[in-house]
């Protein structure tokens, strides 16, 4: 009389065995699915890696269903900015202190090359030394004066195309970069600031001699106008001339209302000439 008893026992526990594998396949299936999507951040891009191998396959920013078994290394593209002070060398071998900024982002179709040959510290493995080489090799062909007043921007081209040729082939693209400040040393400073003073002083006192040489030049010639003038009234002034605007301006004088007597005349014409007013 047991045995159906016990044969019901036996099939509720199968029946309870087989929910339970059942709810396990069905949480291994959403746990395999949770880890088949991920999320790429704005700004980044994903490398796919297998087992700690590179498969090469690099993700855009967003949402993407993968291989479970593939996990997904962030790396920015973004530009990024790395600063550096060194302690450099001039062309006489003054030391120097230069600071600089090097402006640069990660080639996305180079992210899986670069990931696997430097990995995710490739800043440090690779950027900061090349750029620490670059800013002695450029600062070491430049005089420290020149490198303090006028030769700058020229510097900084050249570290920039050192860095680009070396960067370019690691995946690394160089965009900019700035020169901040350069320190030199008090004494030569000093120097410095005064040759430039005295330059300034040199020009200012060339333009106020040009300026009163000018000034000079123009009364130079404005005399030498009036003198010309001059020259041109006294050649054309004769005795009869002046005798004729002698007699005009007298015939003016006597018809004059307050005119009485005019008298005109010299020891050479045999004059006078009387003439009355009314």
């Amino acid at each position: 009389m047991q045995f159906p008893q016990y044969a019901n026992e036996r099939q509720l526990g199968s029946g309870v065995l087989r929910i339970a594998g059942f709810i396990v396949v069905m949480l291994l299936l959403l746990l395999m699915g949770a880890c088949s999507v991920t999320k790429v951040d704005t700004g980044n891009v994903g490398v796919l890696t297998m087992f700690g191998r590179v498969t090469g396959d690099v993700l855009s920013e967003g949402i993407h269903l993968i291989n479970p078994l593939k996990s997904s290394n962030e790396l920015t593209v973004r530009t990024q900015e790395k600063k550096e002070t060194a302690s450099v060398p001039s062309s006489e071998g003054l030391m120097m202190t230069l600071e600089a900024s090097l402006l640069f982002h990660l080639d996305r179709d180079r992210a899986a090359d670069v990931y696997q040959r430097l990995g995710g510290d490739y800043v440090s493995k690779i950027i900061e030394p090349t750029l620490r080489s670059a800013i002695r090799e450029a600062t070491s062909s430049h005089g420290a004066n020149a490198l303090y007043t006028g030769e700058r921007e020229q510097v900084a081209r050249e570290i920039e195309t050192n860095l680009s040729s070396q960067l370019a082939a690691r995946g690394i693209a160089v965009e900019k970069v700035l020169l901040r400040d350069i320190q030199l040393p008090e004494s030569l400073k000093r120097s410095i600031e005064l040759k430039q003073a005295a330059e300034q002083e040199s020009l200012a006192m060339q333009f106020k001699l040009q300026k009163e040489k000018q000034e000079a030049d123009r009364k130079r010639i404005e005399a030498q106008g009036i003198k010309d003038f001059q020259t041109i009234v006294a050649q054309g002034i004769t005795p009869g001339l002046l005798e004729w605007k002698g007699i005009e301006a007298t015939e003016k004088l006597a018809t004059a209302p307050n005119a009485k007597v005019v008298i005109v005349g010299n020891q050479k014409n045999g004059l006078p000439l009387v003439l009355g007013g009314s």
